[in-house]
C-alpha cells in the first residue's frame, strides 16, 4: 500500500499525469479518496515553485549555447505569437483556467513554462497556478466520484 501513495505523489509531480493521473491512480488502488486529494493535490501546487526555479537556474546555463539560444529564440517567439495576445487580455485568470482544465497539455507545468516564457510575474502566476490546480483536483475528483457511483448503481441493478 505504501508503493500506491509513493506513485500517486510521483505521478501528481510529473508532467503530463498531474493530477488527472494522481487522483484515479491512487483511489483504484485502494487510498482513500481524502487522501488521494491531499496528497495529489499538495505534491501538483508544488509544481510552480519547482519549475520556476528549475527554468531560471537552467536557462542560465544553457542560453550561452548556441544550438539551445537557437531553438529557445524560436520556441520564444511562437510562444507570444499564440498565447501572447490571450495573456494580455485576460491575464493571471487566463493562466489559472489553462491549468485548471485537466487535458492533456495543459496543468501546472505547461502554466509554469507558459508563465516564464511570457515573462509574467512569477509571485503572481504562482497564486494563479496553484488555484488552476486547485480547481483541476475539484474537477478530476467529481468525475471520478461521479463515475464510480454511477458504475456502483449499474451494477447493483443488474
Amino acid at each position: 500500500m505504501t508503493k500506491h501513495y509513493l506513485i500517486t505523489a510521483l505521478l501528481a509531480l510529473i508532467p503530463i499525469s498531474e493530477v488527472r493521473g494522481a487522483i484515479p491512480y491512487g483511489y483504484f488502488n485502494g487510498i482513500p479518496m481524502v487522501q488521494v486529494v491531499i496528497i495529489s493535490m499538495l505534491m501538483n501546487m508544488m509544481v510552480p515553485l519547482i519549475g520556476f526555479a528549475f527554468l531560471s537556474t537552467l536557462h542560465k546555463i544553457l542560453i550561452k549555447w548556441p544550438f539551445y539560444e537557437r531553438i529557445f529564440n524560436r520556441f520564444d517567439q511562437k510562444a507570444r505569437n499564440k498565447v501572447g495576445d490571450k495573456v494580455r487580455k485576460y491575464g493571471l485568470l487566463g493562466l489559472t483556467v489553462f491549468v485548471a482544465i485537466p487535458l492533456p497539455i495543459t496543468g501546472a507545468w505547461t502554466g509554469v513554462l507558459g508563465a516564464w516564457v511570457l515573462k509574467l510575474d512569477i509571485k503572481k502566476s504562482i497564486p494563479a497556478i496553484m488555484l488552476g490546480v486547485l480547481i483541476a483536483t475539484a474537477i478530476v475528483t467529481t468525475v471520478i466520484l461521479t463515475g464510480s457511483g454511477l458504475v456502483n448503481i449499474f451494477t447493483k441493478q443488474f
